[in-house]
C-alpha cells in the first residue's frame, strides 16, 4: 500500500526538520530542535482539536519549516528587524510547505490553504488560523518560556506575555494556565495578566 498524500507530506516535512543542526537532548536522546518543536506543535494540536483536518495538521507541522536557515541575527536586532524577519519567515515557510503539499499530491487549493494558515491570515476570523496561533503560543509557554525569561529583562518578558495572551483565544488562555511552570515563571504570567 502506498503512502497517502498526508503521510508523504509529513515525511518530507519531518525529514527537513531532522536536518536542523540545532540539537536538544530529551530523555537521553539527541533530537533536531525543529523536529522537537514540530512534535510539540502536533501534541498541542491534539489537545486543542483532536479532530483537526489534515490541512491544519500540515500547517501546524510545517510552521517553522527550515527556520534555522534564516537566523534572527540575519536582520537588525531591533523591533523593526524582528518584524521583517518574522514576515519573511512566514512567507518563505508557507511557500515551501505549499510546494511540499503539491509534490505530495494535494490540490493547489489545499496547498494554498496550508500556506495561508502558516502566514496566519485572517487570525481571529479563521478558526484554524486561531488554533495554529493558540498552539504556537502554548508551545512557547511550555517549551521556550523558561529559557526566554533567562535572556530578557522583566519588563520585556511581561510585555511579550501580554502580547502572547492577546493573540490567544479563550480556550488557549484556559490551556495556558494549566501548563506547569516554575514559581517565577507563573509569577511573571500573573503579573502580565494583571493589566489585561
Amino acid at each position: 500500500m502506498s503512502p497517502s498524500e498526508y503521510e508523504k507530506a509529513i515525511r518530507i516535512i519531518d525529514d527537513a526538520h531532522a536536518q536542523d543542526p540545532n540539537i536538544v537532548r530529551l530523555d537521553g536522546e539527541d533530537i533536531a530542535y525543529e523536529l522537537h518543536y514540530s512534535n510539540k506543535m502536533s501534541g498541542y494540536l491534539d489537545k486543542c482539536n483532536p479532530t483537526a483536518s489534515e490541512i491544519l495538521r500540515l500547517a501546524i507541522r510545517a510552521q517553522h519549516l527550515r527556520r534555522w536557515e534564516i537566523p534572527r541575527n540575519a536582520y537588525a536586532m531591533n523591533k523593526t528587524g524582528y518584524h521583517l524577519w518574522r514576515t519573511y519567515l512566514k512567507k518563505r515557510q508557507g511557500e515551501m510547505a505549499a510546494q511540499i503539499c503539491l509534490d505530495s499530491g494535494y490540490s493547489s487549493e489545499d496547498a494554498s490553504r496550508v500556506a495561508g494558515l502558516i502566514r496566519k491570515e485572517n487570525l481571529k476570523q479563521d478558526a484554524d488560523a486561531q488554533t495554529l496561533e493558540d498552539v504556537a503560543c502554548l508551545v512557547f509557554l511550555d517549551d521556550q518560556f523558561e529559557a526566554f525569561k533567562q535572556e530578557h529583562d522583566e519588563a520585556k518578558i511581561v510585555n511579550i506575555l501580554r502580547k502572547t495572551w492577546g493573540k490567544m483565544s479563550d480556550k488557549g488562555h484556559e490551556m495556558a494556565l494549566s501548563i506547569p511552570m516554575s514559581d517565577r515563571a507563573r509569577e511573571l504570567v500573573v503579573r502580565a495578566l494583571d493589566d489585561v
